[in-house]
């Protein structure tokens, strides 16, 4: 009889919703890259009404084109809120103007959401988590994938596993985990063994998320967590074709990514996005600046630039 050869399953890599940061400019910027196999939307803060559609679309322009980047990536609308049946009708908009499913933000660290009790500060209360996502569920047609997105807890781990399989138990079919609690914030290291004392607690797709800058980190990651499949944040701006190379590609050149950032100026400095210009490359390069040598010494040169013409000058040296 012969043997049949059986293939390592490639890793499904999906870009973080960064608020600020993975806008729909930059979705399509590092989806044309490659790699990517979804992406997620900044969250739309939910209160207590029904948005109109044109938020949505606002938040998520992708919307208009079938619910994909330009490249094809298909895009998940995230919803942040604390009230479940304005959060279950703002879900069913959401899915019906065409998003591939619906993600429930449940670890943003921001003070101006958490007072409000939103994105992390929920973690404290896992009866409450239980109850968006299970109204949320009743919302959603069940041949939309709901997910969800968490940290480990506020201020302490001890309760990971509780509110994992109170997202289970609520009907969620897909759960991020971001390997810190709120508290820890953004600060080394994520601690992926706790992603898998969830994984095996559960019996849906466990989705790591954390520290990831390198394949080295990825292969780590997949060992501690026993999750195949990640999704990147701060990386995947640090080094824009990093979700090629968790699949096996070469890091992008300096020269490439210079190339990238020129292109990203042309289009963020056109109108009104030009007053915005000078923060969000600095911020990208903040990043980029932690991965080649070349951006940490452009990023030294213009973070104290305030004119866009002067930065545009230093990008074209």
């Amino acid at each position: 009889m012969p043997l049949i050869e059986l293939k390592e399953r490639s890793v499904r890599v999906i870009l973080a919703p960064m608020e600020g940061v993975a806008d729909a400019f930059m979705r399509n910027l590092l989806t044309d890259i490659g790699g990517y196999d979804l992406c997620v939307s900044e969250f739309i803060r939910i209160v207590d009404q029904l948005l109109p559609r044109k938020v949505f679309r606002r938040m998520c322009p992708e919307l208009y084109n079938g619910s994909r980047t330009e490249a094809g990536v298909p895009i998940r609308v995230q919803l942040l809120g604390q009230d479940p049946q304005w959060m279950a009708e703002n879900a069913y908009r959401a899915v019906a103007m065409g998003s591939h499913g619906l993600d429930l933000n449940f670890g943003c660290p921001a003070r101006t959401v958490n007072k409000n009790l939103g994105g992390a500060s929920l973690l404290r209360d896992p009866e409450s988590i239980y109850q968006i996502v299970k109204e949320v569920r009743g919302a959603v047609p069940d041949d939309q994938v709901l997910s969800a997105k968490i940290r480990l807890g506020w201020d302490c781990k001890s309760q990971c596993v509780e509110i994992a399989q109170a997202i289970r138990d609520a009907g969620a079919k897909e759960l991020t985990v971001h390997a810190r609690t709120k508290e820890e914030g953004y600060k080394p290291p994520a601690h992926w063994q706790y992603i898998k004392l969830i994984k095996d607690s559960i019996d849906i797709p466990v989705i790591a998320n954390g520290e990831i800058w390198s394949k080295a980190d990825y292969i780590k990651c997949k060992e501690v967590s026993g999750c195949d499949d990640v999704m990147i944040g701060r990386g995947a701006v640090a080094i824009p074709n990093l979700a090629r190379v968790l699949k096996g590609g070469d890091k992008m050149q300096w020269c490439e990514v210079k190339q990238l950032l020129i292109k990203y100026s042309e289009i963020e400095t056109t109108g009104s996005k030009e007053k915005y210009y000078p923060q969000r490359i600095k911020q990208w390069l903040r990043y980029i600046a932690m991965q080649y040598t070349e951006g940490q010494e452009l990023f030294i040169r213009v973070r104290s630039i305030k004119s866009t013409n002067d930065i545009l000058k230093a990008l074209a040296e």
